[in-house]
């Protein structure tokens, strides 16, 4: 099979330097890799154009809601993505952490977008900046996507998770992306592209696949593209030494050797919890993907007394873990991805050799598999009896299940020992001694990208040494390259330009679409709180009525708070501070101002989600008088799922003045705040309205019902719902039940097609019980009261339903509005 490249929104074969990719684990060819002819200085033009103008122009909401959709398109299909992984060599759990963890980024990108992103093409960056004396003349930041195209670079040893990890960060922050896996486990990482395009969730150019050598497709980046790659340092070096990158600030973030460590506590001795948990986890860093990870333990470093506990601890460990075929359930440990790749790591292995001792070399059998035809290479342990002269350990890496004991005397040549790898993405310490680990941490951590501790406290939810977290930074400096990725929000810096913005307040307003203070309020009748999320607007404001602070306010809240301090209770204790006299209490200012501004009629507003900045400029005494002035400032949308009405939060700055306009007080309060239902409300005048408009001769949209049909079907329903009759059965399986309940509380609407399964097989519709649909809209308009009053009186009540189960109030009346809605949609009423 050849892998075929994508390339300007085609697939295309290479013409000409083919590379066969063998099975790792029998020797059998897979695929052939040929990215010859291929035009790609072309391919660079057609991301910064097409790919650019369609992702950049997307809000960061809608392109966290595309990593979602993408990532679990994929999770449906991972079977087959499991089967090619093993022929990579790797392990069931190996081929977890590579696809099941790669879609783990997508899906953990799409909440934080969902969560903390605006829903605009452009990022607010900081807190608007006072630049003039009274206000005018402001300044603020904001990110854009950098006008071009990412082209990645990937090793070999995670084909699924590399891909996928950078391109959580480009495409949530609006740059396209051209990937160049490497071509030994392209296979891999081809088969999931091609289920990404075919998915039709991605924009046209949003991203291109190379699948083989890169070729010359680096001498055609551009100032505004990037280049993110993961590899040797070696090449790294060269690649962003390359005239076209260094002379055109093509920005350049690099993963590269990692000599990474562990380190045994000083009081972590045999019996100890923490004993066991190292050996462990040296163990499973040396043998998951056969050690070829770029945060796997090359350097073991113990107290000098225990050299000799670790290596034989570390001995029965390796000695018990199977190798061989991925396919096997025995099988621990896998292969190298191939015999090339097992050439180079027994030539690092062989200089190893040179300078230190090999004190354990596996002589595993293999389980269901063969050295001659598959790319096995057992554990290796050395030990480096001087390393701090002995350099070797420190600066060569076999990449692959090898691994340097070396001895430490105390915590300050265990962090110079960690410094020697000159730039680590990851170090860890295993104790349970508090002041050895602090001391040793902040040492290190000039070296280190990620510190990681481990000890009997957090064993049992512990993520691992060598696992990258979405949420973490992934890099390190010096040898590891000096390059940051994931790390939360903070990995989609690197894609994206950070512009300052100067102007008035309300040019920041218009730009921003954030309320900046000094900015033109819009007032209005209408209360902003009884406004929908969507009917919210940047600016919409409301001057409340001013309310006096009385001496009998400031005592009752000292009472009801239990807030005694003595500026608010003790006059003769207030010489030599800031206070004329016993002063209101900031947060009573706060709650004042609260119930100033809410509205106390039910509306969207759902809740009180979090309060901002709040900060006191002022003292308000006995007498004074304060008024609010309340202000949409920013609206975030959220994505919501399970029982959740769908909302989204706003916040609202919060402006307390005292009589003479002083400011005594700002913050900014956020309120979830819910979004219009498309659903119709069970009211029985407008309801009644609408069927005015429902005769004998209306057809429906879809269907075989008649008018009088559908309105008799939804009046069985509504008495269903009230018990007359009980339904005797749900229809929806236990396992479906909580998602089909969940639905009902989101905006989608009921499916066309959907088959009634409490209707007979050959889908016949029950009689008609009244005589015409007169009498039809008479009898329906009755039970709907009926139901209505019926749930007045009884709102602890549940019944049952033929597909959703049983309903308690709320959940019956979201049924009954997407009911009513789908059918009066079936026949044109609304």
């Amino acid at each position: 099979m050849k892998l075929k490249n994508y390339i300007s929104g085609q697939w295309l074969e290479g013409n000409g330097h083919e590379i066969p990719l063998y099975n790792a684990v029998n020797g059998e060819l897979v695929a052939i890799s040929d990215t010859s002819g291929l035009d790609f200085e072309e391919a660079l033009h057609f991301g910064r154009t097409i790919g650019y103008k369609n992702l950049s122009s997307m809000t960061f909401y809608d392109r966290g809601e595309m990593l979602k959709k993408i990532a679990l398109y994929l999770l449906e299909r991972k079977k087959k993505y499991y089967e090619l992984s093993y022929k990579t060599g790797a392990t069931h759990i190996d081929s977890w952490v590579d696809i099941e963890g790669g879609f783990g980024t997508f899906f953990t990108y799409s909440g934080l977008a969902k969560r903390m992103l605006p829903n605009t093409p452009f990022w607010v960056d900081g807190e608007t900046q006072k630049i003039s004396a009274n206000g005018t003349h402001l300044g603020t930041h904001i990110l854009t996507p950098s006008e071009g195209v990412s082209v990645q670079i990937n090793a070999y040893n995670f084909p699924v998770w590399g891909m996928l990890e950078k391109l959580s960060t480009s495409l949530l922050a609006g740059v396209p992306a051209i990937v160049k896996p490497s071509p030994y486990s392209s296979y891999l990482t081809n088969e999931v592209f091609k289920d990404m395009i075919e998915s039709g969730y991605l924009p046209e150019g949003a991203i291109q696949l190379i699948c083989g050598e890169p070729g010359n497709i680096l001498d055609f980046v551009k100032d505004g593209d990037s280049v993110v790659f993961t590899g040797s340092a070696n090449t790294g070096r060269k690649l962003k030494a390359l005239p076209s990158i260094s002379g055109n600030a093509v920005r350049f973030n690099m993963e590269a050797d990692s000599l990474n460590c562990s380190i045994l506590g000083l009081d972590a001795k045999p019996g100890t919890p923490e004993f066991d948990l190292f050996i462990k986890e040296v163990k499973n860093e040396m043998t998951t993907k056969a050690g070829q990870k770029c945060t796997a333990i090359r350097r073991i470093i113990v107290p000098e007394n225990l050299v000799g506990d670790v290596q034989n601890a570390l001995s029965k460990a390796l000695d018990a873990t199977k190798i061989g075929n991925p396919l096997s359930r025995e099988t621990k440990m896998g292969s190298i991805v191939g015999k090339e790749q097992m050439q180079i790591l027994e030539e690092k292995v062989n200089l190893l050799k040179a300078e230190t001792e090999l004190i354990y070399d596996g002589k595993h059998d293999l389980v269901e598999a063969n050295y001659e035809n598959g790319a096995f290479f057992t554990p290796k342990v050395f030990y480096n009896d001087k390393p701090f002269e002995k350099n070797i350990s420190h600066e060569l890496e076999a990449f692959g299940p090898v691994s340097t004991i070396m001895p430490y005397k105390d915590a300050e040549e265990a962090a110079a020992l960690a410094k020697r790898g000159k730039g680590s993405l990851v170090g860890s310490i295993v104790s349970h001694d508090e002041k050895f680990v602090a001391e040793t941490s902040w040492k290190m951590a000039s070296s280190h990208g990620r510190i990681f501790v481990l000890n009997r406290d957090n064993a049992k939810e512990s993520t691992g040494h060598g696992s990258p977290l979405p949420t973490l930074m992934h890099g390190g400096p010096g040898r590891a390259g000096g390059g940051e990725e994931m790390g939360g929000l903070n990995g989609l810096h690197f894609f994206l330009q950070k512009t300052a913005i100067q102007g008035s307040p309300d040019v920041l307003t218009a730009i921003t679409k954030v309320y900046t203070q000094g900015a033109e309020k819009k007032f209005s009748d209408k209360h902003p709180f009884q406004k929908y999320f969507e009917e919210v607007e940047v600016g919409d404001s409301l001057e409340t009525a001013g309310r006096t602070v009385t001496e009998a306010d400031i005592v009752n809240f000292s009472n009801v708070s239990w807030d005694h301090f003595y500026a608010h209770t003790d006059s003769t204790s207030l010489n030599g501070t800031i206070f004329d006299k016993t002063v209101a209490h900031g947060y009573f200012i706060l709650s004042a101002a609260a119930g100033l501004f809410v509205s106390g009629k039910k509306g969207p507003v759902i809740a009180n989600y979090g309060l901002e900045n709040a900060s006191f400029f002022k003292p308000v005494y006995a007498g004074d008088t304060i008024t609010v002035y309340l202000t949409a400032k920013e609206k975030i949308n959220r994505g919501v799922k399970g029982r959740n009405i769908p909302s989204g939060v706003v916040k609202w700055l919060v402006e307390v003045v005292n009589q003479r306009e002083e400011v005594v007080c700002v913050a900014t309060i956020l309120t979830l705040v819910a979004k219009k239902s498309p659903f119709i409300e069970l009211n029985r005048r407008n309801i009644q309205k609408l069927l005015n408009g429902l005769t004998e001769n209306t057809k429906p949209n879809w269907g075989k019902m008649t008018a009088q049909q559908m309105l008799e079907h939804l009046e069985t329903t509504l008495l269903y719902s009230i018990g007359e009759p009980e339904a005797e059965k749900c229809f929806t399986t236990e396992e479906h039940l909580e998602k089909y309940q969940d639905s009902l509380y989101n905006h989608r609407k009921m499916p066309k097609d959907f088959p009634a399964p409490f209707l007979p097989e050959d889908g016949t519709l029950p009689e008609l019980k009244y005589k015409n649909l007169e009498q039809a809209k008479e009898k329906f308009l009755e039970n709907l009261q009926k139901y209505q009053i019926y749930y007045r009186e009884n709102p602890e009540v549940e019944h049952m339903h033929f597909v959703f189960g049983k309903l308690n109030k709320e959940m019956m009346e979201l049924m009954h509005r997407k009911h009513f809605t789908h059918h009066f949609e079936q026949f044109n009423l609304i």
